[in-house]
């Protein structure tokens, strides 16, 4: 859900937990209570990032960029989040030409914890391209060394492949 949509279901919550209360339905409150508290909890730590990922993946990037920035504050995101939240916020900036912010979102993202390792490599393969454009050939090996250690995808090792060879 975006922050609007929360907004919404939180105020239609509200009037109903007013009702609740005037027509003596104590119980229903406390669920009621309990949706909205839900709500709050999963706007901090869940955020937009869901919806943003499905944008993403849709090559919306201006859609992904617009539901990222309702995050207010990323270091709230649950862990299992940021992680997705900087990988996007390094390929937007990476596209739009801010090279040193999408280096410093992919060097976020390469430290929180990944559930795939092809996940973790795509991060570890964009920072080396970042580092490889620099000519920083020192970090360009140290990243792809890691990188490799990782469990990749056939096409992934293509790409560590023509970045070796790019050195």
């Amino acid at each position: 859900m975006n922050t609007r949509s929360r907004f919404i279901i939180i105020a239609l919550v509200v009037i109903a937990l007013a009702y609740c209360l005037v027509s003596g339905y104590y119980s229903v409150c406390i669920y009621l209570l309990g949706i909205i508290g839900y709500i709050v909890w999963s706007q901090y730590r869940e955020g937009t990032v869901f919806l943003a990922t499905q944008a993403f993946h849709k090559q919306d990037y201006e859609k992904t960029k617009n539901l990222l920035s309702e995050i207010k504050n990323p270091d709230h995101l649950r862990k299992g989040r940021r992680n997705f939240y900087e990988f996007m916020q390094g390929n937007i900036a990476l596209k739009e030409g801010r090279v040193d912010e999408a280096e410093y979102h992919f060097q976020l993202a390469s430290r929180l914890p990944w559930r795939k390792d092809h996940e973790k490599g795509m991060v570890l393969i964009n920072l080396a391209n970042i580092n490889l454009r620099k000519g920083d050939k020192e970090r360009v090996e140290g990243y792809l060394a890691v990188a490799e250690k990782l469990r990749l995808t056939a096409r992934q090792q293509e790409i560590i492949q023509k970045i070796r060879g790019n050195l």
